[in-house]
């Protein structure tokens, strides 16, 4: 396969390049419409971007900061999260990105937006290049809050969005049918997709070209480019350091495990050669005891 002129957009340069920059809005906007099949007078027109800083402490930690935050028209919240290396309890880190925008809505000590009436939903849309959800076969899940018994949704603030890369089985561009597809699509194969494989993927679909385009490297300027390729450096570094981590525990619990063997060993020697002693002295006392005997009678 030649080399695509397409960069990966699972790059977090890349990613926030095209959904979170003022310049591609309209790419982010139709973007989330897509993902949760907004119809009618639900889809989202307009959004305005907010600090994704969501922990101002600790916001040199990149776990502080969701990729691209914004609200829409009605102030309703949209987190869009691209997460590329495992991590363990991510969707307890999606909850809790979630409840913290939630959170910071209320202005405290100001009349306006000051109480809890004035809370605005919150929407967490991730695409994850690993498997969260080892029980679900569908690639894309929707999660909300709904009664136990009677499923009604009354609980309506709250929303979560996954979708798992690698359960996305398609690779032939002529079986894609809808525009989620497209998106994974574009998601898992854009650095593998040819100019010609392009044309025949984006129909009608502008919105998707535009934002092929955004990945084209000839597109990139030099140092554009070498921070793009610093962040894979910093990805292969992290799992470089994470891989060293589990060889060296894994190597201390063979080792571990190990010494546990050779302590039992001993110990099970040790009682062999206690119990050999002792029927040795027995014996010892048996003969004394007879010859005592012999000598008295």
């Amino acid at each position: 396969m030649p080399i695509s002129k397409f960069l990966d957009p699972k790059n977090d340069i890349a990613f926030r390049r095209i959904f979170g920059s003022e310049k591609n809005k309209d790419i982010l906007i139709h973007f989330i419409n897509d993902i949760l099949e907004l119809k009618g007078t639900d889809i989202i027109k307009e959004v305005t971007f907010l600090s994704t800083i969501q922990d101002p402490e600790i916001a040199s930690k990149k776990q502080s900061i969701v990729d691209v935050l914004c609200k829409n028209e009605d102030g309703t919240q949209i987190i869009v999260e691209m997460q590329v290396s495992p991590q363990e309890g991510f969707e307890k880190r999606a909850q809790y990105y979630a409840a913290k925008a939630y959170s910071r809505q209320l202005n405290k000590g100001k009349e306006e937006g000051a109480r809890y009436v004035d809370l605005k939903a919150v929407i967490f849309i991730a695409i994850i290049d690993n498997i969260i959800f080892k029980d679900k076969v569908f690639y894309k899940s929707d999660h909300i809050i709904l009664d136990r018994y009677s499923y009604a949704h009354d609980l309506k603030d709250f929303s979560f969005t996954f979708i798992e890369l690698p359960k996305f089985k398609i690779t032939d561009i002529s079986l894609l049918t809808n525009l989620v597809e497209k998106w994974c699509y574009f998601f898992k194969h854009a650095d593998e997709t040819s100019e010609a494989d392009l044309r025949k993927m984006i129909g009608s679909d502008a919105v998707i070209e535009r934002a092929y385009e955004e990945l084209n490297q000839y597109n990139w300027t030099e140092l554009e480019l070498l921070t793009y390729d610093q962040e894979i450096k910093r990805v292969m570094d992290n799992r470089a350091v994470e891989d060293y981590k589990n060889k060296q525990f894994k190597q201390e619990m063979i080792a571990a495990e190990a010494r546990a063997i050779e302590a039992e060993a001993r110990a099970i020697e040790a009682e062999a050669r206690g119990e050999a002693r002792g029927e040795a002295r027995g014996e010892a006392r048996g003969e004394a005891r007879g010859e005592a005997r012999s000598i008295i009678f």
